[in-house]
């Protein structure tokens, strides 16, 4: 199975000059937690979560209107293209421990989106699977990886809410 047979098509985007407020906006109107940041060629640049909005606007001390996509996001992406075997895909975001894909092309262009939902959603038991097919066990296994519990330092974690209830 390849990743263009099951991932969602259309997908709302943003640019790093869009604020906060302007994403939290789109996320809403598109049911979505995530949006790929393009650049002004079409090609995905970083992605910004629901999470990132929020404690970007609870660190910062500014209405999500004067903060920039560009103040949040982080420069590693990764993706997938729609000619993926969809178990290659499983196995980026198990390993790398997200929800979601972007999905572009060979020049790095959005194509689409590829979620634990859509994955979900094609999933197959055991007995009624391709050897090319999600398995609910193969989405059991990503799900365990990626709500493995982090363990936190102490230390730069109390420092982190210390800082931030001082306003620094």
């Amino acid at each position: 199975m390849k990743v263009k047979e099951i991932c969602t098509h259309a997908v709302k985007s943003c640019t790093r000059d869009s604020n906060l407020a302007e994403v939290g906006a789109l996320m809403w109107d598109g049911d979505c937690g995530l949006l790929p940041v393009l650049d002004e060629t079409g090609k995905v640049v970083g992605v910004i979560t629901d999470r990132d909005v929020c404690m970007s606007a609870a660190t910062n001390h500014r209405p999500a209107a004067q903060i920039a996509v560009r103040e949040v996001i982080g420069t590693r992406v990764l993706t997938c293209r729609l000619n993926d075997e969809i178990r290659q895909a499983l196995k980026t975001i198990r390993t790398e421990k997200v929800r979601r894909l972007p999905v572009v092309d060979g020049d790095g262009l959005l194509q689409g989106m590829l979620s634990l939902n859509d994955l979900a959603l094609a999933s197959k038991p055991e007995r009624d699977a391709t050897p090319t097919d999600v398995t609910y066990e193969d989405l059991a296994l990503a799900m365990k990886a990626i709500c493995g519990r982090r363990v936190a330092d102490k230390a730069s974690a109390t420092a982190w809410v210390g800082a931030s209830l001082r306003g620094s």
